[in-house]
């Protein structure tokens, strides 16, 4: 196992790299992730972000509505999207607790992955967290907020880290004209709901599976995509058809699906949206 997991940063942010990969997992650790509800998230790999076309979307967001505004309508993430995406719990308690920003709070709540198989696995979940599900524009840091909810190893899998991805895409766009984390989440349902604008074309993916994030990540991207400018980008807009395509969900999921309807405040930390 890699000792080498994180590095402080002085503004409360974590550096996470990658312990193993998972073909070099011991089985316990897979069948603990999959305890977890992890599992799905960490058959994904990176997914590379595109700013010309996320500077195409920002002009179509509408700080009012939290809704895009496309020539077939408005549209937006939601929970049920977070779920055949990522494949996350999306029913369960709230992601939240104290954000502290001293050094005391870091040394307090950082984990240790040298002595036990569950501390290996929290320090797993906890790269999830920076480099997939809450990932900044670096991909490389993960809050040290999340820390203490790790410690009990028997209450991670009751959060509902699927709402708390939505909170957290929704409450991004408050009172800014940039998007920020978590940006993954944006760009796979891009892809997934707006044929018009994906960086490869559909039948070189790999079929869609869950989690849905997962085959985002594999593809290599044609050239002539990666030179396409914000006006591109914005042109494919102005004259794409309906956007929504059919959607995957986990089977394990299904049962929570009820939860997707409900008109409720997303809570997370100091979030309420």
């Amino acid at each position: 196992m890699n000792n080498k997991f994180f590095l402080y940063q002085p503004n409360r942010n974590l550096m996470v790299r990658k312990l193993d990969p998972p073909e070099t997992w011991n089985l316990m650790v897979e069948d603990a992730l999959r305890e977890m509800r992890f599992y799905h998230v960490s058959r994904i790999w990176v997914i590379r972000e595109f700013y010309p076309l996320l500077s195409a979307l920002v002009e179509r967001w509408r700080l009012e509505t939290r809704t895009f505004v496309l020539p077939v309508g408005e549209v937006t993430v939601t929970l049920e999207d977070v779920a055949y995406i990522f494949s996350l719990h999306i029913h369960g308690q709230v992601v939240s607790g104290w954000t502290d920003s001293s050094g005391e709070f870091l040394d307090t709540d950082r984990l240790d992955i040298l002595e036990s198989i569950q501390r290996y696995i929290r320090c797993q979940i906890f790269y999830f967290l920076g480099s997939t599900l809450f990932a900044d524009k670096l991909t490389v840091y993960a809050h040290a907020k999340y820390l203490p909810l790790l410690h009990d190893f028997n209450l991670i899998q009751t959060y509902s880290w699927g709402q708390h991805v939505l909170a957290l895409y929704r409450a991004s766009h408050y009172d800014t004209k940039e998007m920020d984390d978590p940006l993954n989440i944006l760009f796979v349902w891009t892809w997934e709901r707006m044929p018009c604008i994906v960086p490869v074309p559909r039948q070189y993916l790999p079929a869609a599976d869950v989690p849905v994030a997962r085959r985002w990540s594999h593809f290599k991207r044609i050239s002539a995509w990666l030179s396409k400018t914000t006006t591109t980008f914005r042109q494919e807009i102005d004259y794409m058809k309906e956007p929504y395509e059919g959607v995957i969900i986990p089977d394990e999921l299904h049962r929570h699906l009820e939860v997707c309807n409900t008109v409720a405040p997303l809570l997370s930390f100091e979030c309420v949206e």
